[in-house]
């Protein structure tokens, strides 16, 4: 279903949700169980799809994303939610989406859950292993890499703690000080106390055998064996999305502690507010965004139905005074 098709006037929805990964299904989910009507927009990219594998998900550990993702698309369409194969333009202050093919939705609330886009490293190879032997979160990939041959891509400060938690997988751990980023003397014994060996290089490209990682060449032509490597990616978000958004020094979304952004009828969740946020602790944190979202839904429904009946009390009223005289 495409948006011209499925909003042909710009149709009102209940709760317009913008990204259909776990976060803007889960919201979706309760949404749709709380009887609202709800369109979900979804470009059909998301971040996790080179992994081969979501983790960390109870009954569910082990999943192709893309096949927890269909699932959670049944279930959603059960209860009545839309969902709409379409990439986002542009959301305005009032929270009025435009779509890239001049579709346009309009929803009493809107809930961004569009995640991020990671920015990957210029070395020549990596992309091609990207959530394959060339990791990010070693919760999420760990455990599959135990005793292997681990390196990581020092690339700031936080790479130093992840070279920490990567050597509980391994005891052939590498860091190689590829970016802006220098030890103290804190860091560099902590380090090698723990085992972890440091390189001090520049990462050119990867060197690739049997479709499987075997080391890093480094500018000076040095070589590091290695069998996977676990980097931290910058990170990105279209800017037609974030225009009319308070946004933090990552380029996040800043919202409060319900899940609003700095505009009264716009909500955000998951990646969008947070670049660390797993699956399950996404999906947790859109359900309870979700019941906020349809609090305030319910608390507008009620003005309106007060406002409502108020002329009709004072017609009653009238009436009876007229036939009293």
């Amino acid at each position: 279903m495409t948006s011209s098709e499925s909003s042909p006037s710009a149709p009102e929805y209940d709760v317009v949700i913008v990204g259909g990964g776990i976060a803007g299904l889960t919201a979706a989910l309760v949404l749709g169980r709380a009887r609202r009507r709800v369109v979900v927009l979804d470009a059909g990219s998301p971040r996790n799809a080179p992994a081969g594998h979501v983790h960390g998900f109870p009954t569910r550990d082990g999943m192709p994303p893309a096949e927890l993702l269909e699932l959670a698309r049944a279930e959603v369409r059960g209860y009545g939610v839309e969902l709409a194969e379409a990439t986002v333009a542009s959301v305005d202050a009032s929270g009025a989406v435009r779509t890239g093919d001049g579709g346009e939705f309009r929803g009493r609330q809107l809930i961004l859950a569009t995640g991020l886009r990671d920015v990957l490293p210029d070395i020549e190879g990596l992309r091609s292993r990207w959530g394959r032997d060339v990791l990010q979160c070693p919760y999420c990939h760990g455990y599959e890499t135990v005793d292997k041959k681990l390196a990581v891509l020092g690339t700031g400060e936080t790479s130093i703690q992840q070279a920490q938690l990567v050597r509980s997988f391994s005891e052939d751990v590498v860091l190689v000080l590829h970016g802006d980023i220098s030890l103290s003397e804190e860091d560099a014994s902590g380090l090698a106390a723990m085992g972890v060996r440091v390189v001090d290089g520049t990462v050119v490209e990867l060197s690739v055998e049997n479709d499987a990682l075997a080391a890093l060449v480094l500018a000076d032509g040095q070589t590091v064996p290695c069998e996977a490597l676990f980097l931290e990616p910058a990170a990105e978000m279209d800017a037609g999305l974030t225009e009319h958004l308070e946004t933090d020094d990552d380029g996040c979304i800043v919202t409060n502690e319900l899940g609003r952004t700095s505009q009264e009828r716009i909500w955000a969740v998951g990646n969008a507010t947070d670049p660390s946020a797993q699956v399950v602790a996404a999906a947790g944190d859109a359900y309870r965004l979700a019941v906020v979202v349809n609090a305030k839904l319910l608390e507008e429904d009620l003005g309106l139905a007060v406002a409502a009946a108020r002329p009709a009390a004072g017609m009653v009223e009238a009436a009876d005074l007229r036939a009293a005289v």
